[in-house]
């Protein structure tokens, strides 16, 4: 793959522009980077972040864990954790931190997309935000999730003990997503209605 450094910062996205790539050839890529977490736009430029701290390593697992646990019960779709990659209609490539989709669809998957990257955008997606994250992009990156088809996604910052909630429908300007402030659970709708976080060992990780 060919592709020019564009930027490096230290614990920031770093951008490779080049052409275009195909699942394959990004797949290769991946596998020479294993110690970064690769995603990509909507326009083909490959974005390279750094792996995750073991705080923000813990929160990650709790949230994958209490959603897994709960999909188990219910029975209506599967979970995914932070390193499970889709490919969204607008060309981009991304992981969300913990993901849902109900089971029909999956099965709805022609054979030809059971690969490596399933072209298929989850109904639920949440996203974590970790200290070298700006909020900014991580707001563009839900608000792009939903306008490929998700319909909710949740943004957890610690720092600021925040949820903001995105749900289907939203347009940029238009409505504003919610803000929750501190909560200590919160609860799911729509695709996933039934499903509660508990939040408490995301504000205070194990030590």
């Amino acid at each position: 793959m060919d592709l020019v450094l564009d930027q490096i910062e230290l614990y920031s996205r770093i951008t490779l522009r080049g052409r275009n790539v195909t699942d394959d050839e990004f797949l290769r890529f991946c596998a020479e980077h294993e110690d970064l977490r690769v995603e990509s736009n909507a326009d083909g430029e490959v974005e390279l972040m750094p792996g995750t701290g073991p705080e923000t390593g813990d929160r990650n697992a709790e949230i994958a864990y209490q959603l897994r646990a709960w999909t188990k019960r219910d029975l209506r779709g599967v979970s995914f954790d932070s390193s499970t990659l889709f490919v969204l209609p607008s060309g981009a490539r991304r992981s969300p931190d913990a993901s849902w989709i109900a089971k029909d669809r999956i099965a709805a998957l022609p054979p030809e997309q059971r690969g490596h990257f399933w072209h298929l955008v989850p109904e639920f997606v949440i996203e974590l935000r970790s200290p070298g994250d700006r909020l900014p992009e991580l707001r563009a990156k839900l608000a792009e999730w939903l306008a490929n088809g998700t319909q909710l996604g949740w943004l957890i910052d610690p720092a600021e003990r925040s949820v903001i909630v995105f749900r289907a429908g939203l347009r940029a300007g238009d409505d504003a997503p919610e803000i929750l402030m501190n909560p200590a659970t919160i609860e799911g709708e729509g695709p996933v209605l039934g499903f509660s976080l508990d939040l408490t060992e995301i504000w205070h990780p194990r030590r």
